[in-house]
């Protein structure tokens, strides 16, 4: 097997050679464009996740589009704990993902397990203590 990539194709070329495989099942596909390792005994493991991944990024969909570009800070999550004085921070990523602004305004709703935040138009009339318009 001669036509297998010693290191992993990208690009224009990986779709063009997949193109050309596209007659043989994914694993070969995948070991033919250098996406597999050998084990001790020399048998191929295919690598399908980064071959896929590889895929889909020379197709033109990046998957990590909003991956800092210096690769400083931490990476964004969808987990929040509650802090000891009962708060909890949402985080400076989202409010400037959502193009929030200081003094921008929400309308807390409970619910069973869960808390929506509906933000407030400017003009709409602000919910009192109760929960009730004001």
């Amino acid at each position: 097997m001669s036509d297998i990539a010693t290191a992993p194709l990208t690009g224009k070329a990986l779709l063009q050679k997949v193109k050309e495989l596209s007659n043989l099942p994914k694993r070969e596909q995948a070991k033919r464009c250098g996406y597999y390792t050998l084990s001790k005994d020399d048998q191929y493991r295919v690598n399908l996740t980064e071959f896929y991944e590889a895929v889909i990024t020379a197709s033109g969909y990046p998957l990590d589009p909003e991956q800092p570009k210096d690769g400083r800070g931490r990476e964004p999550t969808y987990r929040v704990s509650v802090h000891k004085n009962g708060q909890i921070v949402i985080g400076a990523t989202y409010t400037q993902s959502m193009g929030l602004k200081p003094g921008d305004e929400f309308e807390i709703k409970l619910g069973y397990k869960h808390i929506h935040l509906i933000q407030l138009s400017e003009g709409e009339d602000k919910p009192s203590k109760n929960g009730k318009s004001a």
